[in-house]
């Protein structure tokens, strides 16, 4: 198969430069002293629609002839490649229908439907709005628009790659979140046509993680099952256009877990100022979760979209709190006796620590006749504090179980 050639690229790239933004690539002093490399982060979480897609949507939809965009486009996806296919359609005047999976998140729902999409929720994943989206192309006449598996998508997405060699010209490790691999395999055609020693590695969610397997089988296998809070970069398989970019160009897959995904949100938010999805922090989380071994910099860390559901982002800070240990959820057994509850406020205060929550049980199955289990959360400097306050705790005399990260 034949590959996305640094013409082509370049050809989307002019094609899209009075539409798309040439976003910021800006250093990331917190992780560079992390990882002792300068690390940059490509910041497409402040493109139009809130993500890269509108590169890839935009180049494929103008490429149809104007017979072709009279019928329509239509397309499927989880929430950003939505919005991109919806803007893209409007700017080139064509009628865009989107199906999108029932739990779609709902501000990428209204963000569809408002730049001009009609909408409809199907399925409970994006293998079964997909299947809606190709049977409503059968019947209608409609073209569809692949959220990644096809040669002008790829040249769109790879205008991400020409920027970041043209804004860091001595980059020496490209890190690009992977669902189906539209982005990385347009990173790596450009990045590698232009400056053939860059690392270009893909991340993807351990809990959603199709690459792995394909490329050690040879070719494109679907999970069975995903579950990520990244649903951006949840598909069950590559296609064959992306195969055989990331197979021939991408010098390595990694995985991050989901802790990792949170801990990378809560940096971006608190260090970087940014607000970006769990998919769009999987660059980041790779250098925080250590999986990369040793790093030729600068290191430029694509930071795909900013599309976040509020409610979800109130989750993932939390989790992210948790496993970075500045949140610390303990399950305390006392006597079942008046004071025991001040005795255990009492002792976490004097540690410094700050109570956020707290709750007082006596049906837990597990207590004897006399005790009282109580819950309790609290707000920690990091995880040399969680053990000044478990310890003070035990010191007391209290039996103290750490509840696990998302408990």
């Amino acid at each position: 198969m034949d590959l996305v050639s640094l013409d082509q690229i370049r050809a989307a790239a002019t094609l899209l430069e009075p539409v798309v933004r040439k976003t910021p690539v800006v250093a990331s002093r917190v992780l560079s002293d992390r990882t002792g490399v300068p690390v940059h982060l490509k910041c497409e979480n402040l493109q139009r629609t809130g993500s890269f897609k509108i590169r890839g949507a935009y180049t494929r939809i103008h490429g149809l002839t104007d017979a072709e965009r009279a019928r329509g486009v239509v397309a499927a996806s989880a929430g950003n490649h939505a919005q991109g296919v919806a803007l893209a359609a409007d700017l080139l005047g064509a009628r865009s229908t989107v199906f999108m999976p029932t739990g779609a998140p709902l501000p990428k729902l209204a963000a569809t439907k408002a730049y001009g999409a009609q909408v409809h929720l199907v399925g409970e994943v994006l293998e079964d709005a997909l299947a809606e989206a190709v049977e409503f192309a059968e019947r209608t006449g409609a073209v569809f628009i692949h959220p990644f598996d096809h040669l002008d998508v790829v040249a769109g997405q790879g205008t991400v790659g020409l920027e970041i060699v043209e804004q860091l010209p001595d980059v020496g490790t490209v890190l690009v979140c992977t669902g189906g691999g539209g982005l990385v395999a347009g990173v790596a055609a450009a990045v590698k046509a232009l400056k053939p020693g860059v690392r270009v590695v893909a991340v993807q969610a351990e809990q959603a993680a199709a690459w792995p397997g394909s490329l050690a089988a040879g070719h494109p296998v679907r999970l069975s099952s995903m579950s990520t809070m990244a649903d951006g970069i949840a598909v069950g398989a590559p296609g064959p256009v992306t195969y055989a970019h990331v197979s021939q160009l991408v010098d390595e897959v990694v995985t991050v877990s989901e802790d990792a995904l949170s801990r990378a949100l809560v940096l971006c938010l608190e260090r970087a100022k940014m607000v970006v999805e769990p998919a769009g922090a999987a660059a980041v989380a790779a250098l925080l979760d250590g999986v990369l071994g040793d790093l030729e910099g600068p290191v430029c860390a694509v930071v795909s979209g900013g599309n976040v559901d509020p409610l979800l982002l109130v989750h993932v800070v939390q989790h992210g709190l948790t496993a970075a240990r500045r949140f610390l959820a303990l399950r305390v057994t006392v006597p079942d006796r008046p004071g025991s509850l001040v005795g255990v406020l009492t002792t976490v205060s004097g540690t410094g620590a700050n109570v956020i929550d707290v709750a007082h049980s006596r049906l837990t199955g597990t207590l004897a006749l006399g005790e009282v289990e109580i819950a309790i959360t609290v707000e920690t400097r990091g995880a040399e504090h969680c053990s000044v306050v478990v310890g003070a705790l035990r010191r007391s005399g209290y039996v103290v179980a750490e509840e696990p990260v998302g408990a």
